[in-house]
């Protein structure tokens, strides 16, 4: 029994000193079962919240993480993250909330790529907010602030900026909206002024509005409208008489502007807008002016055909939920083109009776510009005479300055002849050996056996840059009548197939 208890210790002691000299680490249990770091699960904690909806619990989670680990490297996704928690929970106070917590997220990281994410989504918040055209517009006007803020800051992030970009679009397309329905309301009020203001700022800022044509034909009816206000004004039989009249003179002077501005406005339509409905109406106001009608390009019917193709019809559907939908309705909003990124100089209805009136009275008084200018006759020398020598005797009782008699003509003296021509009373020599070829001219090199040549060189060059001027003058050339016509054909669709009307 004793024998097989020291066995037994004898093998128990081998075992651990084998143990103890063998090399191996030991193995921690927990490594394996996924441990993270406190600010990393957090996070996650955080994540997982706000995929339920249960955003106070996310934004709670996001706070401690900020808070207790400020050196973390989660700290700036948290605070983006928090952002998107009010921006996902909507309604107005939060996303008040979310557009502070986002502006805050660009003042202290303004340089991680995640800030142009920031930019837009402040973009969308007033993008999401925007109403209709005839309604309040301050949601639209600062959506359109910081889409522009977004491209002008941020073009170094492709994604983020063509995105931008479309909603910019569709935000000025209502804008546009907006503006053309003031300018109509005063055009339909006889308001011409305040009309031709209104809808000359707007083809100035959005050209790629949508109804831009019929704004140019309505801005060309205020100025017929001016036209024809200004021919209904009673002929003066005398100075003053009848009240408000005016003198044929002065009724030519203030016709003259507004005909140009309608011919400009009409030319536009057809040389910019070749396509839209209203081409052939600005084709019979000026033929009505007596104004030539140009003819566009065929750049100009490419542009506008893209243009056309890249908006979409409202659907009855769309329609019938745009009664009660508060947003607009954005689907005319082209997708193609570059939005304008600042602002013009608006156009004021004073300012169109200012010019009005300044075409009639002429240029104004700081405009007007007199000069004098006296010559002493008797102190100029006059043309082909030397000037006066400080040494030359002046006449008696006359300038020292007076111009001096001119000698007489030696008939002894020299005149050189031109060498281009030959005197006319010399003869040419028959006998005078000519050269075939000018001894001055350099003699060509010989040519050597690799040498390229410069035709073979620049074949290719000559060729690519021949190609693209030909390229260019197609695009600039004038577009025919087979391509007006061939693009004014637009399918119908939906009950627009079987209702005639």
């Amino acid at each position: 029994m004793l024998r097989r208890v020291l066995l037994i210790t004898s093998l128990g002691g081998l075992l651990l000193l084998g143990a103890g000299c063998s090399n191996k680490k030991s193995v921690n249990p927990l490594a394996g079962i996924g441990s993270k770091q406190p600010d990393k699960v957090l996070f996650d904690r955080a994540m997982d919240a706000m995929k339920h909806n249960r955003f106070d619990v996310a934004r709670m989670t996001l706070q401690t993480l900020i808070n207790t680990y400020p050196d973390s490297e989660f700290v700036a996704r948290a605070k983006l993250a928090v952002g998107d928690s009010w921006y996902a929970e909507g309604g107005a106070a939060s996303l008040a909330q979310a557009e502070q917590e986002y502006r805050d997220f660009e003042t202290f990281f303004p340089n991680m790529p995640e800030a142009a994410e920031a930019q837009l989504k402040i973009a969308n918040i007033q993008y999401q907010q925007m109403e209709k055209a005839d309604r309040d517009f301050t949601h639209a006007k600062r959506a359109e602030e910081e889409y522009r803020t977004l491209m002008m800051q941020y073009p170094d992030n492709p994604k983020m900026v063509a995105e931008g970009k479309e909603r910019l679009l569709e935000v000025q397309e209502v804008l546009a909206e907006r503006e053309f329905e003031i300018g109509r309301f005063y055009f339909l009020r006889t308001s011409y002024p305040a009309s031709i203001a209104r809808l000359q700022s707007l083809m100035e800022k959005y050209p790629l509005y949508s109804k831009a044509d019929e704004a140019l034909y309505l801005l060309g009816q205020d100025y017929e409208g001016e036209i024809a206000r200004v021919r209904a004004a009673p002929t003066c039989t005398a100075p003053g008489k009848p009240p408000g009249c005016a003198t044929e003179a002065m009724k030519s002077q203030l016709i003259e502007g507004p005909t140009k501005s309608a011919t400009e406005a009409y030319s536009k339509i057809i040389t910019r807008y070749p396509i839209m409905d209203r081409v052939d109406d600005a084709k019979r106001r000026l033929a009505a002016l007596h104004q030539p009608i140009p003819r566009p390009t065929k750049a100009a019917v490419a542009q506008n055909k893209a243009e056309d193709a890249s908006r979409h019809e409202a659907t009855m559907f769309g329609k019938l939920m745009g009664v009660v939908r508060k947003g607009p309705d954005v689907a005319q909003a082209t997708k193609i083109g570059d939005p304008s990124l600042s602002d013009p100089t608006p156009v004021s209805a004073q300012d169109v009776t200012h010019r009005q009136l300044q075409s009639l009275m002429g240029p104004a008084n700081g405009e007007k510009s007199l000069s004098v200018e006296k010559v002493d006759a008797s102190g100029v020398p006059a043309a082909n005479e030397p000037a006066p020598r400080s040494d030359t005797p002046a006449p008696a009782g006359g300038s020292p300055f007076a111009p001096q008699p001119t000698p007489p003509a030696d008939p002894n003296e020299l005149t050189p002849t031109s060498a281009a021509a030959p005197p006319a009373n010399t003869a040419p020599d028959p006998n005078e050996l000519k050269p075939n070829a000018d001894a001055s001219a350099a003699l060509p090199p010989p040519p050597q056996v690799n040498e390229i040549q410069q035709g073979q060189a620049g074949a290719q060059a000559s060729s690519s840059s021949s190609s693209s001027a030909t390229a260019a003058s197609d695009a600039n050339a004038e577009a025919s009548d087979k391509d007006l016509s061939t693009s004014k054909k637009k399918k119908k669709k939906g009950l627009k197939k079987i209702v005639p009307f």
